[in-house]
């Protein structure tokens, strides 16, 4: 016991594995961060050397300077923008109603539906590219933000629809009966009472599929062709990575602002984030 009162317990030594397990695991997550911001304030030369050394002596801005000094890059940088928070708000939207349908209501068919859902899911994106691509030609979607959207919207709702079906099954059902009694309809039911409550689980949802869309590359390069004023960020590494001579500095430097939005959208909701996973695991 110290002079304050209070008696010092040692940790237990599960304790301290865990802490041990956690720094490593988080070392080995944030080192490719690490080297790709690395990489991005290097000089050419160490780039390009064969010594590869986790630190610069000589640290530059030259690569931020080619990538926000491209003309074209802060049209890709609102494209993304614009199409990431499409996508993120009308999922978000979708989901919560769907799933607010397939949990409260009883109708024919609704066990197949949700296994559909999960069957969707495991459908790799690669195998249906080439369908989405006739799919959106006929729809005179390519070329146009539409061509990004929608297809996104398609593969975040069945992950959506699940995780947020277990925060709308936990809300009591006498919660509305008790709204009802008090004269609330059904629509000031779900957007004051319940939206609330299962908004952990909207946000959680969220960040996947801001960073799913964010970081997508495969469609932006499939569905636009010949319109470079409608790609996104991931298209704009193509600028720097040349087959003959790549410039590895300025991809580095691309990839790190892609990170930043990403980075910064985690931050703000990371509480909501922790209690909308927290609430899933329960569930």
């Amino acid at each position: 016991m110290n002079s304050t009162g209070f008696r010092w317990r040692p940790r237990r030594p599960r304790r301290l594995v865990a802490e041990a397990s956690a720094l490593v695991i988080a070392a080995v997550v944030a080192f490719p961060l690490y080297w790709m911001a690395l990489s991005a304030v290097r000089p050419a030369g160490e780039i390009e050397s064969a010594e590869a050394r986790p630190w610069t002596l000589a640290p530059t801005l030259d690569s931020f300077r080619r990538v926000l000094g491209q003309q074209e890059f802060g049209r890709y940088f609102l494209n993304s923008l614009v199409v990431a928070c499409a996508v993120v708000i009308a999922s978000a939207l979708i989901a919560f109603l769907a799933a607010t349908a397939v949990t409260r209501f009883r109708f024919r068919f609704r066990t197949t539906l949700l296994i559909m859902f999960l069957i969707a899911q495991m459908v790799p994106v690669e195998a249906l590219t080439i369908p989405l691509f006739f799919l959106m030609r006929d729809a005179g979607q390519l070329n146009t933000l539409g061509a990004l959207i929608l297809p996104h919207i398609a593969f975040s709702l069945p992950f959506a629809i699940w995780m947020l079906r277990g925060f709308v099954k936990a809300v009591p059902e006498s919660l509305e009966e008790a709204a009802q009694l008090d004269g609330a309809s059904r629509s000031r039911f779900l957007w004051q009472i319940l939206f609330p409550l299962v908004l952990p689980g909207l946000v959680a949802t969220s960040v996947f599929s801001f960073i799913s869309t964010w970081n997508d590359f495969l469609f932006a390069k499939s569905f636009i062709i010949s319109d470079t004023s409608r790609s996104t960020l991931p298209m704009a590494l193509l600028v720097y990575f040349k087959p003959e001579e790549p410039d590895w500095g300025g991809v580095m430097a691309a990839s790190t602002v892609m990170t930043i939005p990403v980075l910064v959208f985690f931050v703000l909701v990371q509480r909501r984030l922790v209690s909308g996973l927290g609430g899933a695991v329960k569930e």
